[in-house]
């Protein structure tokens, strides 16, 4: 099949559903010679800050040399930005190659009675037949949603587990309470590795610590007191850490925290045989990028973009938001999935905006709708609009802003690429 066609094939898959635990991935993996046994990891759990943390290993891992591979979801500007290699994405062609092999073994799969795998499931092994064949040093591998039973968690060669900052989300498939969440997060945890955790509420610490115990596994942690920001603004950070100095150039309140983890696990790495100068690292953490993350996209007014989607995200983006823009007009453009908590994320964000328009994220059967969003936010604000569309969105808080006002757009990562190509459209005008 061509590439347009893998890509029909992966999305037509989620009619057959999903049956819970790793035995049909594993059963698929096996099939396709089992190419992630033959790659290390950097395995990347937690509700908020996993991409940041694996934008930052990226950006050094790479700077000093090795070959990095890179699996993340979800892309915001291509698709094929989900597994990457020395800064590449996978080609077209490659990829519907892959999708061809993993389509014969389904195939064979679904004859003997078995289960067809999911969209993730089918994306993650292609992930795995890339990273091989690109004879990958290192992958930095993020989790899709929780750990322990996540279709990455077929893994055996963890040489760190990450836990990045973990909070409420996905109640429905994770649990009601922090611990019950952090468990399953933990569930990435493999015996002999060593375990990196960003500073954690004390249930969750004690949560990842118990588990790493079990594992036989070395823990390590961010502790807050080792921390210091020195300076922030918009276009970015300067810390220090364990008494050395660094810069980033990723705004937003999260992010020396985020940094801080990468650092960490840098350290980790150097005992495991990946070695990094100090150098290095301070270069490759002020040249990280990570899209979509309270990130800028038009200068005046002041055009922001961020993915908070749940609670943990939203109380990190208010925060911001507090640090950058007091004093100033903040309009926002709001567009969320129906199966986030999106009443939360709406009572910690809508007291500081302006005016609120709401979106309906396009093609996407999880999307909310923008009218209901539009209710839910005026319980909080008394001044909401529900857009037709992200081009009348965007339309209308140009027109509305000032030249020294700010635009923030923010929930669901799904729409930000398309928002932003909007933008650049409305520039170009």
């Amino acid at each position: 099949m061509d590439y347009q066609q893998s890509r029909t094939y992966i999305e037509d898959a989620k009619q057959y559903g999903s049956v819970l635990g790793l035995k049909n991935m594993q059963e698929m993996m096996q099939r396709l010679g089992n190419p992630q046994d033959k790659l290390s990891y950097v395995h990347v759990a937690g509700t908020n800050g996993k991409g940041s943390v694996i934008a930052y290993l990226y950006s050094v891992l790479s700077k000093a040399g090795y070959r990095i591979g890179r699996y993340i979801s979800p892309a915001i500007y291509s698709y094929r930005e989900r597994m990457e290699t020395a800064g590449i994405p996978v080609s077209r062609e490659k990829f519907a190659e892959y999708v061809t092999r993993v389509a014969y073994v389904i195939e064979n799969m679904t004859k003997a009675g078995l289960p067809h795998p999911t969209p993730f499931e089918i994306e993650t092994a292609v992930a795995f037949l890339f990273f091989a064949e690109e004879k990958c040093d290192l992958v930095l591998l993020e989790v899709g949603m929780g750990g322990n039973l996540d279709a990455t968690n077929i893994v055996s060669c963890t040489l760190v587990a990450v836990l990045a900052s973990i909070s409420m989300d996905h109640q429905e498939f994770l649990g009601n309470t922090l611990q019950e969440i952090a468990e399953k997060k933990a569930g990435i945890i493999k015996p002999g590795c060593t375990v990196v955790s960003a500073c954690q509420e004390e249930k969750v610490r004690e949560t990842i610590r118990k588990a790493a115990k079990r594992a036989g596994a070395r823990w390590r942690e961010v502790k807050a007191e080792k921390l210091t920001v020195e300076k922030a603004d918009i276009w970015g950070q300067r810390f220090l850490y364990e008494g050395e100095e660094y810069e980033i150039s990723l705004s937003g309140e999260h992010q020396p925290g985020n940094a801080a983890v990468a650092l960490k696990t840098l350290q980790c790495l150097d005992e495991k045989g990946f070695p990094t100068t100090l150098e290095q690292r301070k270069t490759g953490l002020k040249e990280a990028q990570w899209p979509g993350r309270f990130s800028v996209i038009h200068r005046s007014p002041l055009f922001i973009v961020d993915g908070a989607h749940n609670p943990g995200a939203a109380e990190m983006l208010a925060e911001s938001v507090r640090r950058y823009f007091n004093g100033k007009k903040i309009f926002y453009i709001i567009g969320m999935f129906k199966d986030k908590d999106y009443n939360k994320v709406l009572e910690i964000t809508c007291p500081y905006a302006q005016k609120i328009w709401t979106i309906q994220t396009p093609d996407n059967p999880r999307a909310l709708p923008a009218g209901k969003l539009a209710r839910a936010a005026a319980r909080f604000h008394p001044c909401v609009e529900e857009a037709g569309s992200m081009e009348e969105a965007v339309k209308k808080a140009f027109h509305t802003a000032g030249k020294e006002d700010v635009i923030l757009a923010f929930g669901s990562l799904s729409f930000l690429g398309e928002l932003s190509r909007i933008v650049k459209t409305q520039e170009e005008k």
